[in-house]
């Protein structure tokens, strides 16, 4: 009884210390497999992580942790760098983002931080004229857009003074304020301001001014001419003298750029009145018997017939003044029959018959009426030009 009872106790204490030993293997075990894995301190997207793993490359690791890797995102050291202790890794997750740019789109993937760092990144050349939104210090988001509008010159003329300035797509308006270019009320712009600038522009803004403009004219007086049965035909009498008379005119003057386009007026008043002249001219004829003496010296004598080479004219001939040197206004005495003569060869105020004529008086003269030559007087052209260029017969009466 006594042997089995320490057989007994001999397998219980085999069986204890056999699983003592299991149980130190074990725990020996786990201590020596945690104690070889080696550390890693993970920045993932910017959130910093430290494990312990076996795994013996950065893609291992990141396998491990269930974290897929696309061939745009960034990861550092490379996914193929072998563990070791301490090591850092960095991973940033790629961001989509739409780029526009001249209304075309396309979509890329970046591991840049700002809008700066992806125009770097994408090798786009941005000038300090051109457009970019957002702000090239906006923080990358992902899905966002980003809108580029390059710059381009623009000819521009203000006040008739010429510039090139250099501006991306807009309004005509928002163009002008960006100059900061200001309009007044009766400015013209062209193109109009809703219009939208585009390459090899030019913009015009045309200065527009109205203003008042005041200025006193002298007005001419008339000369009126009365018939007056007293005085002697080729003779005339002032009646009255003329004085010119004075009006005030207020325009309405429109300048562009500092030049006169446009002159309205507005309004008119008289400051002082204008007197006419008034003339006498004598319509009495004298007739005298015709002498049959001799020829003056120098010209031809009463009664004396001579033949001459005549001409006709109009009271609106070229250089014509309308009054006889005389005084008759032939434009108001269309009826008047009247000869221009050489006074060295027929005095002024004679009365003569001319063949084709009839009665008429030597009242005018000419400078190319010289010797035996006459200018007959006709009311219209086409009885000049009847009349043409003869040689007549002229008898002098008195």
């Amino acid at each position: 009884m006594k042997n089995l009872f320490s057989k007994s106790f001999n397998r219980k204490k085999l069986a204890i210390s056999i699983t003592s030993l299991v149980v130190f293997a074990a725990s020996l075990g786990i201590y020596l497999y945690h104690s070889t894995k080696k550390t890693v301190a993970l920045t993932l997207d910017g959130q910093e992580k430290v494990v312990k793993t076996h795994a013996a490359t950065i893609n291992d690791i990141l396998k491990d942790l269930e974290i897929t890797v696309h061939a745009e995102d960034y990861v550092y050291p490379e996914p193929h760098t072998k563990v070791k202790e301490n090591l850092k890794v960095v991973l940033e997750s790629a961001k989509q983002v739409e780029f526009i740019q001249d209304q075309e789109k396309k979509k890329i993937w970046t591991t840049a931080k700002t809008v700066s760092k992806l125009l770097e990144q994408e090798k786009m050349n941005i000038t300090n004229y051109d457009q970019v939104s957002p702000s090239k210090d906006a923080p990358i988001k992902n899905g966002m857009s980003l809108t580029i509008k390059k710059a381009f010159p623009v000819d521009v003329r203000v006040s008739g003074k010429r510039s090139k300035v250099w501006s991306t797509s807009t309004t005509v308006a928002d163009f002008l304020e960006q100059q900061k270019i200001k309009l007044n009320q009766l400015d013209r712009v062209e193109p109009g301001l809703h219009e939208q600038i585009k390459p090899g522009n030019v913009v015009k803004v045309v200065r527009v001014e109205k203003v008042t403009d005041v200025v006193e004219e002298p007005v001419n007086y008339a000369v009126i001419t009365k018939k007056d049965a007293n005085l002697k035909q080729g003779t005339q009498k002032i009646i009255a003298e003329g004085q010119k008379g004075l009006i005030s005119k207020q325009f309405s003057v429109t300048r562009e750029n500092g030049k006169e386009v446009a002159r309205k007026l507005v309004n008119q008043k008289t400051i002082k009145h204008r007197k006419n002249k008034v003339i006498a001219v004598g319509t009495k004829i004298l007739v005298a018997q015709a002498s049959r003496g001799q020829a003056s010296r120098g010209g031809a004598s009463s009664g004396k017939e001579f033949y001459v080479n005549s001409t006709a004219y109009t009271a609106n001939c070229n250089g014509c003044s309308g009054f006889t040197s005389t005084g008759i206004n032939l434009r108001s005495n269309p009826n008047s029959k009247v000869i221009a003569v050489d006074p060295s060869v027929i005095p002024l105020g004679s009365k003569v018959y001319v063949e084709g004529y009839g009665y008429a008086i030597a009242a005018d003269k000419g400078g190319a009426i010289k010797g035996h030559k006459i200018d007959v007087f006709f009311p219209s052209t086409a009885d000049a030009y009847k009349w043409g260029v003869r040689k007549i017969k002229i008898r002098v009466l008195n």
